[in-house]
C-alpha cells in the first residue's frame, strides 16, 4: 500500500496522509488491526518502521525512534540520516525534540508520552506521530504533526489530536494562550523542564466492538453491493480483476479507498475494519485467505507498473470511483444493518481461514461433521 500511494501520488502524498488521524486509523483497520485500540499506534508505526527502513533507499522514506527508549533515539538518528541523505539533521533533530517537549510539557492534558515516531522523506518532507497514555485509566491520545501545516512549534502546531475528550486541560498551544506564552517567557529565570528519561509501560485497555453509530452504513454498503454485483458488470477497467470473488474484491475496495479517497472519506474509521477483521475478532476475525489475495494483487500491480503495465494499478484505484459513484443512490434495505453485516461475517469467517489471536475460526458442528463423513 505505501509503495501504491508513493507511485500514484509520491512522498508528499505518503506523508500528509500518515498525518491525518482519521486517515491513520483508517490504515490500521484495513490492515487487520481492532480499529478503536490504542494499539494500532503501536503496530502500525512498526509495521511501517520494519517495511521501510531495510529500502529506504530505494524508496526515499526513513522511519525514526519508536516505542519507550527507542523514541528517545530519534534525535541522533535523525542526524545519521541528515548526513546520508544531504538534509539539515541539526534542524530535523531540534524538530524531533521540539516536538517532544510541546506535548509533553506545553500541553498538560495527563497522557505520558510513550510513542515518538518520525517519518521523513529524503526531500525533507516530515511527519511525526506521538502517542500518550493515561496512567489512571489507561486510555491513550494521539498527536499528529506535519511539517508543511507548521508555521510556529508553539502556535496550533498540530495536523490533529485525537482521543476522548476529558475537559479543560492547559494547552499551551492554543492561540487563546499565546499571552500566557509570552509572559512565562519573559519571567522564565531557569531551563525548560528535562524530558522523561524512563517511560512507564501501560497495559493495553480493552477493545470494545464496533456500533452502528461508528459505521456510515451507506458507504459501506455501496461498497458490499459492488463487490456482489462486480461479476455482472462490464467494466473494462475491472476485468482484470476478475477472478478474485466477491469477498476480496470487498477488501480490496476498502484498501482502494485507503490509498486513493480524498480526506473526507475518512471521518468513519471504524468501515474498514470491514476489510480485513481483526486480530482480537472485531468486528471479525481476520480472513486470512482474504488477506493473502490482496496483498497478491497489490504486489502485482506494483511489479506490473514498475514494468510500465498500469492496467492493475488503474483498476485497483478504479474500485475507488466504482464505489462512490455506487454510493449516491444506494439505499440500504429495510433489514440490512451493521450488526447483520457483523453476524454475516462471523457465521462465514471459517470459509475464509478466519483467525484471531486465540486460533482459527473452526465450521459450525453440524458442517463439520459434513466434512467428515
Amino acid at each position: 500500500m505505501v509503495e501504491s500511494i508513493l507511485m500514484e501520488y509520491g512522498h508528499k502524498g505518503l506523508i500528509s496522509r500518515i498525518s491525518d488521524p482519521f486517515w491513520f486509523q483508517s490504515f490500521g483497520a484495513v490492515i487487520g488491526m481492532d480499529w478503536n485500540s490504542s494499539g494500532v499506534t503501536t503496530t502500525v508505526l512498526k509495521a511501517l518502521q520494519d517495511s521501510i527502513n531495510p529500502i529506504s533507499k530505494d524508496i526515499g522514506l526513513y522511519v525514526a525512534g519508536g516505542k519507550g527508549k527507542h523514541s528517545l533515539k530519534t534525535p541522533d538518528q535523525l542526524l545519521q540520516i541528515g548526513e546520508q541523505a544531504g538534509l539539515d539533521g541539526a534542524t530535523l533533530s531540534r524538530a524531533s525534540k521540539l516536538v517532544a517537549k510541546v506535548d509533553n510539557t506545553a500541553i498538560q492534558d495527563g497522557y505520558q508520552l510513550y510513542i515518538h515516531s518520525f517519518l521523513l522523506s529524503y526531500d525533507g518532507d516530515w511527519s511525526v506521530i506521538q502517542q500518550g497514555m493515561k496512567p489512571e485509566d489507561g486510555k491513550a491520545r494521539r498527536y499528529h504533526w506535519h511539517s508543511e501545516s507548521i508555521s510556529s512549534f508553539v502556535d496550533e502546531p498540530h495536523c490533529g489530536v485525537i482521543g476522548e475528550n476529558h475537559g479543560e486541560i492547559l494547552n499551551l498551544t492554543a492561540k487563546e494562550a499565546s499571552e500566557t506564552r509570552d509572559g512565562i517567557t519573559a519571567i522564565s529565570t531557569e531551563n525548560p523542564e528535562k524530558m522523561v528519561k524512563e517511560i512507564q509501560r501501560m497495559a493495553l485497555h480493552g477493545v470494545k466492538g464496533i456500533y452502528p453509530g461508528d459505521v456510515d452504513l451507506k458507504r459501506l454498503g455501496s461498497i458490499l453491493w459492488l463487490a456482489q454485483e462486480m461479476e455482472n458488470q462490464n467494466f473494462e477497467e475491472l476485468l482484470l480483476l476478475k477472478g478474485l470473488g466477491p469477498r476480496t474484491l470487498q477488501s480490496l475496495t476498502l484498501v482502494s479507498e485507503v490509498i486513493h479517497g480524498t480526506q473526507s472519506r475518512f471521518k468513519d474509521p471504524a468501515r474498514f475494519a470491514f476489510a480485513h477483521g481483526s486480530k482480537g475478532g472485531n468486528p471479525f476475525p481476520v480472513p486470512t485467505k482474504v488477506y493473502d489475495e490482496t496483498i497478491e494483487m497489490l504486489e502485482k500491480s506494483i511489479e506490473a507498473a514498475k514494468l510500465d503495465r498500469t492496467e492493475k494499478a488503474k483498476a485497483i484505484k478504479a474500485l475507488t470511483t466504482y464505489s462512490q459513484r455506487a454510493e449516491k443512490d444506494f439505499i440500504p434495505k429495510p433489514n440490512q444493518s451493521v450488526e447483520k453485516l457483523i453476524e454475516k461475517e462471523r457465521k462465514d469467517s471459517w470459509k475464509y481461514g478466519g483467525r484471531t489471536i486465540k486460533g482459527f475460526e473452526q465450521p459450525p458442528k453440524d458442517q463439520q461433521l459434513g466434512l467428515f463423513d
